[in-house]
């Protein structure tokens, strides 16, 4: 199975502090996997470099095997764990612009989502509550066919009766050419759709397993792990 990221030897310092220490995983095609840790871990900041936004780093990002630039900010969606959207735009308006800016945005399928989320395409997102700015930010992001999907803390603000249309709408959006890396601390309510699980403690990784390999050998659910290993 090709792999759609690799990540080798990662290192990341903010001046004289060390974030992140010598990382290394891979997240093949077609999988979901999400990526776990306390708040000051580094998630975050390893989300944001692969993302493109955050360099100075050691060691080595390949994403659908070219080191970070053009190319992989061209195919991979992400959402920050802060909306970026100008707030005296409306939907409609940031759906003019990305149409424009992304050649793989869906038009349609952006309006969809946002039509189905009860969100008003023509409300500034200045007077949308943080719930429904999250539910915008995400029908924008997963609208595009990316190759890869990056989503800092997606539901932390969505109300729980949009959260599994919103889980289901992440579902679709991947196939065996795309993959998501998704990081949350609501891991009870969202790691039925995980492939595989990575954690991260004081910098480095101390987890790096299947789903499934995790449920058979340890016998607990990841949420369940998570606490033991966090506590």
């Amino acid at each position: 199975m090709a792999n759609i990221v690799e990540v080798k030897n990662f290192s990341k310092y903010y001046g004289k502090k060390l974030v992140l220490k010598d990382l290394n995983f891979t997240i093949p095609k077609g999988q979901i996997v999400g990526l776990f840790g306390e708040n000051g871990c580094g998630k975050t900041t390893l989300l944001k470099t692969m993302a493109g936004l955050l360099k100075d780093y050691t060691g080595e990002i390949l994403i659908d095997s070219e080191k970070i630039g053009v190319h992989t900010k061209s195919v991979v969606s992400y959402l920050p764990d802060i909306s970026y959207f100008n707030k005296n735009m409306t939907p409609k308006k940031a759906i003019d612009i990305f149409s424009d800016f992304y050649s793989d945005f869906d038009r349609k399928k952006a309006l969809s989502i946002i039509q189905d989320l009860g969100l008003n395409e023509n409300m500034k997102i200045l007077k949308m509550s943080k719930g429904m700015q999250e539910k915008f930010s995400i029908a924008m992001v997963m609208s595009r066919k990316a190759k890869l999907y990056i989503l800092d803390e997606p539901l932390g603000g969505i109300d729980s009766t949009a959260r599994d249309y919103i889980l289901d709408t992440i579902i679709k959006n991947y196939n065996e050419d795309s993959s998501i890396l998704l990081s949350t601390h609501l891991i009870n309510d969202v790691e039925r759709i995980f492939d595989k699980a990575i954690f991260i403690k004081d910098g480095s990784i101390v987890l790096n397993e299947y789903v499934d390999v995790i449920r058979e050998e340890k016998g607990m659910s990841i949420d369940k792990l998570f606490r033991e290993v966090y506590r």
